[in-house]
């Protein structure tokens, strides 16, 4: 009675003593008698598995491409959110290519000489990997499947077909042809022929691991992207530390790999049937503590179903010359292969079962748990995104209908106070105009005062007087000035201060406070002064002196006063300027002539002129006639006392006549002449004054309205950026939305696939 183990020995014996011995038992153990394959389970779920992480692989890109578009704004998106996503675009990019694989690879390991060739070959039902005792396979060997019918080969260098049957000579350690253990031979297989293959599972046979020590770059190279693992032992040996080891260091680098243990040669056994059950329960013990407690990738009972003992060599001549319909040799197959038959069956179909159950399981639902963290992560980074770009547009919003409200308040307030200012700026132009009026007549009529101030030295000499009265000139303009200011320039100036203060105090609630604090500190100006520009020397250019002696009672003094200066020169020339009247022709008697019009002055003029006339032709005659006339009406006593006392008064008024006397004279004619033409520059004066006033006081309100200007335009320029940052806010908000929508949809579909694929398989 045979060891019972799992219950598989049992099994195989009750079916052979249910069917009768020969083909039919040879076609149950080389497996045409499965079932449709539980692989195409894999294949379903590995192509919408695929689909899903390509969507999820583009929702990454797009979804970094929209950070990355808005990541100059870090109140909407934070610089960690975008590392964030570029790593797992990354993680996603390395899922992709795992995925991206079109089969499930197989990889077989093992001491050198353990067989791991000849279950390959076994499984394919054709000796096409070179097998043998000794070191054998020198280089990686994959097997694949193709639609097509024919065999080929394909090397690492040449993408151009190859006989299959040259593998022999390339890959056997025994050729004289050596590749480099780390290359590797894809041998394209026709899929009919293996229902592995029509699965699009890739077999890989690999050299013994204990004839290179670089097990680390083996493992990089080939072992990474491995779905499963079969350790192929030598069961006339035990499980040797050097293949744990290469396992160990697999499982350090892959989470729990699904490991398969193949005691290859157990037909050794039959030569020592006593033995056999205490081996096999040794191996077995040895290899499920491996399993378990070493690379810690199942749990015991699984352990057990993960453990096989075959013979490799007897599965691969039975159905060899099953497909070839030939008898089995006489001899090579030793007593009891019918049992290691159906083991090797059992092996292939456990198998097929991990790869449709376990390997769809612990494959897929780690990618699909990893799908699910993804889509998580980036829905949580699109619902911050959003949050944060919503509340970002509420500020926006809100400061732009504050930034509406404070443009309409400057702009209507600006409107007032333009018109205010200017009735303020008017009104006080015409005070100042009033006032410069008032001050300069006053001081018109009391230039005498100014002028007799003036203390220079004077001389009758006509350069002197030249000097002296370009110094007058100086003076009085420079008193006149003074005057001015002292009466004028600091109500004024007070009055202007006043209206400027007034002007900033309205217009700086309308400006910024970093701007308000500017125009408080440089307004109002202290420097400006009113310039009267009297310009006396000028406007006193034409001026004459006379200060030749008059004696007071000289007859021309005397005609200069009766007759006024311009009368007076007429006679004293000797001439008139009397033009007679032109004749007249007749008048008819029936009209009335109307009487001539006689005035008092020209008949006095007449009279005086014929007077000097007489006198200027016979200056002795007349004189003797005048005096004759006058001694004869009043005495000689008379005349003679009238003419001392002529005498004396000229004799006085000739000495008193010195150059303070010329002075005082030079002055009151001055003065007269001075104030002529003062009087004619008052109001140019008094405009003048004003509008000096109004060009401040207006040059003021400009500098305070340009500020309000400039205010206006940075809050136009603001409420253009805050309409335009709303706008980009609106387009970022929906497309978060979208992207966040969309992960909650990849979401829907990795459930989805969890419900079709995962689930069915538990």
């Amino acid at each position: 009675m045979l060891y019972n183990m799992s219950g598989r020995l049992d099994t195989a014996h009750r079916k052979m003593d249910t069917q009768s011995h020969g083909d039919a038992q040879r076609h149950l153990g080389n497996g045409h008698a499965s079932l449709a394959s539980p692989l195409k389970l894999f294949g379903q779920a590995k192509k919408r598995i695929n689909e899903i992480f390509q969507d999820i692989k583009a929702y990454s890109h797009e979804t970094e491409a929209f950070l990355t578009g808005i990541s100059a704004d870090a109140s909407v998106v934070t610089p960690e959110e975008v590392t964030k996503v570029k790593a797992v675009r990354d993680k996603v990019s390395g899922i992709g290519e795992v995925l991206a694989r079109n089969h499930m690879k197989v990889a077989f390991f093992g001491r050198t000489s353990n067989g791991k060739s000849t279950v390959i070959n076994a499984m394919l039902r054709n000796k096409i990997l070179p097998s043998g005792i000794g070191h054998t396979t020198n280089c990686f060997l994959q097997v694949e499947g193709t639609e097509g019918t024919e065999a080929y080969m394909l090397t690492d260098d040449s993408m151009e077909p190859k006989n299959v049957q040259s593998v022999r000579e390339l890959a056997s350690a025994l050729s004289s042809v050596k590749l480099s253990e780390d290359s590797l031979l894809r041998i394209v297989w026709p899929k009919e022929k293996c229902n592995l293959l029509k699965d699009d599972v890739v077999l890989v046979d690999s050299p013994g691991i204990d004839v290179s020590p670089n097990l680390d770059a083996w493992i990089d190279k080939f072992c990474l992207d491995a779905d499963v693992f079969v350790l192929v032992a030598n069961s006339e040996s035990t499980l040797m530390q050097t293949e744990k080891n290469f396992f160990l260091k697999v499982n350090d680098k892959l989470s729990k790999p699904n490991v398969f243990i193949l005691n290859n040669r157990w037909d050794a056994s039959v030569s020592e049937p006593e033995m056999m059950e205490e081996v096999k329960k040794q191996h077995l013990e040895r290899n499920v503590a491996f399993l378990v407690d070493e690379l810690k990738v199942v749990n015991r009972q699984e352990a057990e179903d993960r453990v096989f003992f075959v013979s490799a060599r007897e599965t691969l001549i039975s159905r060899t010359h099953q497909e070839t319909g030939t008898p089995t040799p006489t001899g090579s197959l030793q007593e009891g292969y019918q049992a290691r038959l159906f083991e090797f069956a059992d092996f292939e179909r456990k198998f097929e079962e991990c790869i449709s159950k376990s390997a769809v399981q612990t494959k897929f639902e780690q990618h699909t748990e990893r799908g699910k963290t993804i889509s998580s992560q980036l829905k949580a980074v699109m619902d911050a995104v959003y949050d944060r770009t919503i509340h970002c547009k509420d500020e926006r919003s809100t400061k732009k209908s504050e930034t509406s409200s404070r443009l309409d308040f400057v702009e209507s307030q600006l409107n007032l106070l333009i018109n205010e200012i200017k009735d303020k700026i008017r009104s006080m132009v015409e005070d100042v105009e009033n006032k410069v009026t008032r001050a300069l007549n006053e001081e018109i009529r009391r230039l005498f005062l100014l002028v007799d101030e003036f203390d220079r030295p004077f001389h009758p000499d006509s350069n002197l007087v030249a000097v002296y009265k370009k110094e007058l000139h100086v003076y009085v303009e420079e008193g006149l000035g003074r005057n001015l200011q002292a009466k004028c320039s600091e109500v004024v100036l007070r009055g202007m201060e006043s209206a400027e203060k007034e002007m900033t105090e309205r217009i700086t609630p309308l400006l910024p406070d970093d701007t308000r604090q500017q125009v408080l500190n440089c307004l109002p100006r202290r420097d400006f002064e009113i310039a009267y520009r009297l310009d006396c020397r000028n406007l006193c250019a034409d001026f004459r002196e006379d200060i030749e002696f008059r004696f007071s009672y000289g007859i021309t003094s005397l005609m200069r006063r009766f007759l006024g200066p311009k009368n007076a020169q007429t006679p004293l020339r000797g001439y008139t300027d009397y033009n007679p009247r032109p004749m007249t022709p007749q008048t008819p008697v029936r009209e009335a002539v109307p009487a001539p019009v006689v005035d008092e002055n020209e008949v006095m003029l007449t009279v005086l002129s014929t007077f000097s006339s007489l006198t200027s032709r016979s200056t002795t005659i007349g004189v003797i006639v005048v005096g004759g006339l006058v001694t004869k009406a009043v005495g000689v006593r008379i005349i003679a006392v009238v003419g001392a006392l002529y005498a004396s008064l000229y004799i006085y008024e000739r000495l008193a006549w010195t150059n303070k006397a010329r002075e005082r004279a030079f002055k009151r004619q001055y003065v007269d002449y001075a104030t002529r033409k003062l009087k004619l520059i008052v109001d140019l004066t008094s405009s003048n004054c004003s509008h000096q006033v109004q060009q401040e006081l207006s040059s003021t309100f400009a500098r305070l309205c340009q500020n309000v200007d400039s205010a206006k335009t940075d809050l136009e320029e603001e409420l253009k950026q805050l309409t335009k940052e709303t706008a980009k806010l609106d387009e970022v908000a929906s497309k978060a939305k979208l992207l966040r929508n969309k992960a909650g949809f990849l979401d829907m579909e990795l459930d989805s696939f969890v419900t079709q694929y995962l689930k069915h398989t538990t």
